[in-house]
């Protein structure tokens, strides 16, 4: 008997509790009704079993009213509008890269005309005035000294094997030539402009360490006249591809129906094709950079040969000018259009903020800025041709070249506006070099790089990982002085501590989040990703052949 009450008490709770969820399902239903309108969708059946209207009108009517809530998903739609103000940002940003990085470049191309000269003279008049003197325990030359005379020699060889190049014949081989065929032959000089940027620094460099290496050293290579005559025939050829290019151009820009000179054009679109459908990274977003910065130089140069071979034709008439202004506009901004949307859509592609830019300038005013300290261990001019890829060796001496076939100097009238127009090379020179250094030197403190300045070449800090450093009497070099350093608890090796092998000049947000470890003094997520991640100090010219993707 108490069995059985129970059992109907308990059936009586639980069939209150479901008259209760239903009462409370059926007042939410009418709240949403009166709240939001009527959301009911067709082909329901309603609370009584029927089936609801079907009809057309009712189907229109439930388009027409019915809601959505963006708020939903804000964090997605966040995101998207992210992308939109990172893609209107990116010209800002990466014309402010293009204008410093041209800079550089200027500043680099106008040292081989205005300071290279008198540093080799300077090396010149020390070479002949030491043995005179009688020093003879003195250096001839500093290792400097030999690198300038060594760049002036190249030049003076390389212009002398110039002189032997027709510049006429050249055009109007090239003019006979079909369009598409000149089309095909302009691909494959940017491809092969690209190839010998990328040895030709390789080649410089060999040479001049060869030349100033230590004596007491093991000799490891050929000889110091093998290169310099590997060095000889690299500028020589590279004057020449440049030289097809620039005639190349010209007479696109002296066609009659324009149709070479669009085709030329078009093909900086082909560019984009080839690189927005690519996966990019940091690092090989700052390659692309700097080897546009290199490309849009060029293009610079090869538009003012260009204009010096025509108004030369034209007996320097100025109206001819106003001609060709119009296609050189023209080829500019199709450049600056083809750079914009190429990198826009690489940074929205790859989610990679409009930030990244200023971190790239940063790298490269570091350059600048530890060119100039004493314990330098490379000229600024190599450094921005290992950085680039843009060796000024070849493209000045076509322009001198150019220059000298196209300018008539005759009477001391014309020597003196030479003189004055290298005076004011020198000018514009130190000019450029005072504004990029302080310039540089704002970037490098915003970016938090100072530290780096006093770090040895990686040479002296390899040295310094292998020996052991006595305890309370150790002393590190830093800017070529010898500091004492702190006393040490333990013998173990002190490792010099700097951010260097981190992947961007700028911590990222996980960085907090690291675990460094003890024993070797690197962080967890760098012992595991370390072949992987590159500085972008690191970054040279290597991949300007192309995007490649490490």
């Amino acid at each position: 008997m108490a069995d059985s009450l129970s059992t109907g008490l308990g059936e009586e709770k639980e069939q209150e509790k479901g008259g209760n969820e239903k009462e409370r399902n059926a007042v939410r239903i009418e709240r949403n009704k009166d709240k939001d309108g009527v959301t009911e969708t067709l082909g329901f059946n309603d609370k009584n079993g029927a089936t609801r209207d079907l009809s057309l009108g009712r189907f229109i009517t439930t388009e027409i009213t019915r809601g959505y809530f963006l708020e939903h998903n804000e964090a997605k739609y966040t995101e998207r509008r992210e992308k939109v103000y990172t893609c209107l940002r990116i010209p800002k940003e990466l014309e402010k890269l293009m204008t410093f990085g041209f800079f550089l470049c200027l500043d680099t191309f106008l040292y081989v005309f205005t300071l290279l000269p008198l540093r080799v003279v300077l090396a010149l008049l020390r070479l002949v005035a030491v043995p005179c003197c009688g020093l003879r325990g003195s250096r001839l030359l500093q290792p400097a000294q030999v690198c300038d005379v060594l760049k002036g020699f190249i030049m003076v060889l390389c212009y002398s094997m110039m002189s032997y190049v027709d510049y006429s014949m050249m055009y109007h081989l090239i003019r006979g030539q079909s369009v598409i065929k000149l089309y095909i032959i302009y691909n494959m000089l940017e491809v092969a402009d690209r190839l010998f940027s990328s040895f030709g620094q390789d080649i410089l460099d060999a040479l001049y360490w060869t030349a100033t290496e230590p004596k007491e050293k093991k000799r490891a290579h050929i000889g110091v006249i093998p290169h310099f005559l590997m060095a000889v025939l690299y500028v020589f050829l590279h004057a020449i591809l440049i030289m097809v290019q620039a005639t190349t151009l010209n007479v696109a820009f002296n066609s009659h129906n324009k149709s070479l000179l669009t085709i030329m054009m078009s093909n900086n679109f082909v560019e984009i094709k080839g690189s927005v459908f690519k996966k990019f990274e940091k690092n090989n977003l700052f390659q692309m950079s700097n080897s546009d910065i290199k490309e849009r130089f060029t293009n610079y140069i090869l538009l003012l040969i260009v204009c010096l071979r025509n108004m030369e034709q034209f007996s320097w008439n100025p109206d001819h000018l106003w001609v060709l202004f119009p296609d050189v506009v023209m080829v500019i901004t199709s450049e600056v259009a083809v750079d914009v949307v190429k990198h826009a859509f690489i940074t929205k592609f790859n989610d990679i903020s409009a930030d990244v830019y200023g971190e790239y300038r940063a790298s490269l005013a570091f350059d600048l800025v530890s060119s100039r300290q004493k314990n330098a261990y490379t000229d600024y001019s190599d450094s921005v041709s290992r950085r680039m890829g843009f060796i000024p060796l070849p493209l000045a001496l076509l322009l001198i070249k150019v220059v000298t076939s196209s300018v008539k100097i005759q009477g001391s009238l014309s020597f003196m506006c030479v003189m004055l127009f290298y005076l004011g090379m020198i000018m514009l020179k130190v000019l450029n070099s005072i504004v990029l250094l302080g310039t540089s030197c704002v970037f490098v403190k915003e970016a938090n790089m100072e530290e780096k300045l006093f770090d040895p070449p990686p040479s002296v800090a390899s040295s310094r990982q292998n020996c052991t450093h006595s305890v309370g009497s150790g002393f590190s070099p830093a800017s070529g002085v010898l500091q004492p350093t702190n006393r040490l608890e333990s013998t173990a090796p002190s490792i010099p501590k700097s951010d260097s092998d981190t992947f961007l000049t700028t911590p990222d947000e996980e960085d907090d989040e690291k675990i460094i470890n003890t024993d070797t003094g690197l962080e967890g997520d760098e012992l595991r990703h370390r072949t992987s991640k590159k500085d972008l100090l690191e970054i040279d010219r290597f991949t300007i052949c192309g995007n490649r993707i490490d």
